[in-house]
């Protein structure tokens, strides 16, 4: 199915742009989200006549996400857990623990902007974390996993 992108999206492509994706991806994901119309005539020249509009409130969008993204550069968050002798902990920190850290700092981030690509921490110790605010807004915090016996 084609669909035409209302926004940007990480790995398939800018607003406005025209693309083939699957039609339960478009079906079940991107138009009941606002992220895609289908590609019809109608739909292509609506969206032509809001492109402006559409491409003012996106660069307004980056614009926010950015200067969060500075405001939580380099922030030093505790997250204390239990933890044995040997600093593995029990249980693990989630994305949930860092959201949640971050919120008591006095910054709302979601847990889906979270990335932690190795998984839950487990280990007792300093981690770089990735906050992804916006497709092109990313900011690094550093989450310090402190064990309690």
């Amino acid at each position: 199915m084609q669909v035409i992108l209302m926004e940007k999206l990480v790995n398939l492509g800018n607003l406005g742009d025209i693309v083939k994706v699957r039609n339960g991806f478009a079906r079940n994901y991107l138009i009941p989200q606002g992220k895609a119309k289908r590609a019809t005539e109608a739909n292509i020249a609506e969206f032509q006549a809001r492109r402006a509009e559409l491409e003012r409130a996106q660069a307004e969008a980056l614009a926010a996400a950015q200067e969060r993204a500075q405001k939580l550069e380099g922030l030093m968050i505790q997250i204390t857990q239990k933890a044995g002798v040997d600093g593995k902990l029990f249980g693990s920190v989630t994305n949930v623990d860092i959201s949640e850290a971050v919120k008591a700092q006095g910054f709302d981030v979601p847990k889906s902007a979270i990335q932690m690509p190795q998984g839950p921490l487990k280990q007792v110790g300093d981690y770089h974390i990735v906050l992804s605010l916006h497709t092109d807004a990313k900011a690094t915090i550093t989450v310090s996993v402190l064990g309690e016996s």
